[in-house]
């Protein structure tokens, strides 16, 4: 499996040159990639002849003429809203799955990301701030101009999946939505990573065309989505129930901040929702925080930290407990819950081994939930 990982890598490594000579040839000109373009956005309303409501996420921004919303990428023109980060790519790279992370979904295959300007959220520790806190304007220097079509296309050249990640995907909802639906009729494996704030209409007609999806759960008290994101809560809890009960595959990541998010009573009171709404067997990746953006002065999550977590987890009746961002933790590998042995073995985004046997624990049989196949 080791060479097959090498050579695997290397793989990886030509196609990820490949894709940005494509990608280069597809911007035509300089003045091509600071010009931002517009297409009419789906899901608003008209409240008058010059104000409009956006019906994408949460937040329902209401918007007059010549403004934009929140994420900064939706503009009302003339009566009608525009997103601007249409076929615009401000990131595009191919990465293991496992780097999403969605672990128990075609485990050792390549995703190629996509990712624009602009959020609903306004994380203080956001890692990709250089793409989420940004206009299209402010982007435009390394814009690639790219049609889904195109994107696709890279994809099957490459034999990757589709992810939608980096900054978060309902800002670019209508660019997210036609890529997928050209993914999923050329059976590719779609899936996006989210905060959650999206709408349930929007939500579910994206549902239809993805496979899997992961959720940050950033932390679990309303004060703490308000102070740290300057967001709300329950819009995502109510996501990650829509998404269980449309039967797509979903996972969980909770950054652990020290002194922030990191209480176990909170964490606690986290896992036993969890389970009770979404299952036992939903994954849930605890992940070591590194300082960033607005969060310089606070230090690196203690390993200590994370592997309390992981216990909180497992004791409250959770499955599949993961620890992230701590190249070679023990817990960054898949073990059966019913024999305990290793199934899938981790280091960090490398994959060692796979024993899973048709979606069965290869030592004892026991059905491990996931997408298995490739």
């Amino acid at each position: 499996m080791k060479d097959n990982i090498s050579r695997r890598s290397f793989l990886r490594y030509s196609l990820c040159t490949a894709a940005s000579l494509c990608l280069a040839g597809n911007n035509n000109s300089e003045a091509d990639s600071t010009k931002v373009t517009a297409k009419e956005a789906r899901f608003y309303t008209r409240v008058s002849p010059d104000i409009v409501k956006c019906n994408l996420c949460f937040r329902e921004c209401t918007i007059t003429e010549g403004r934009r919303g929140f994420c900064r990428n939706r503009e009302n023109t003339k009566g009608m809203l525009y997103s601007l980060v249409f076929a615009r790519a401000g990131a595009i790279h191919l990465d293991p799955i496992e780097k999403e992370p969605m672990f128990h979904n075609r485990p050792n295959t390549d995703i190629l990301c996509t990712g624009t300007a602009g959020c609903n959220f306004q994380c203080k520790f956001c890692h990709n701030w250089h793409l989420s806190q940004r206009t299209p304007e402010e982007l435009s220097p390394v814009v690639r101009n790219i049609q889904p079509e195109e994107i696709v296309d890279i994809a099957k050249k490459m034999g990757s999946g589709l992810s939608f990640t980096y900054n978060e995907p309902t800002v670019f909802y209508e660019f997210m939505y036609d890529t997928a639906m050209l993914g999923k009729k050329n059976g590719l494996n779609v899936i996006c990573h989210t905060n959650g704030g999206m709408k349930p209409e929007p939500l579910s007609a994206l549902l239809k065309h993805l496979d899997g999806v992961t959720v940050d759960l950033k932390g679990f008290t309303a004060d703490y989505y308000r102070d740290a994101s300057f967001s709300e809560m329950k819009p995502v809890l109510d996501t990650l129930k829509l998404i269980k009960a449309k039967g797509i595959w979903l996972e969980i990541v909770n950054l652990v901040i020290p002194t922030l998010n990191d209480d176990l009573n909170n964490i606690k009171k986290m896992c036993k929702w969890i389970r009770g709404n979404l299952g036992e067997e939903t994954p849930v990746h605890f992940t070591r925080f590194s300082p960033s953006y607005k969060m310089t002065h606070l230090p690196p999550t203690p390993v200590r930290s994370l592997e309390n977590a992981w216990e909180t987890a497992v004791s409250e009746g959770l499955h599949y407990v993961y620890i992230g961002n701590v190249p070679g933790h023990r817990q960054n590998s898949t073990f059966c819950p019913k024999c305990r042995k290793k199934i899938i073995d981790r280091t960090h985004f490398s994959v060692e081994s796979i024993d899973i046997v048709k979606d069965k624990c290869k030592y004892c049989s026991h059905p491990i939930p996931g997408i298995w196949k490739t």
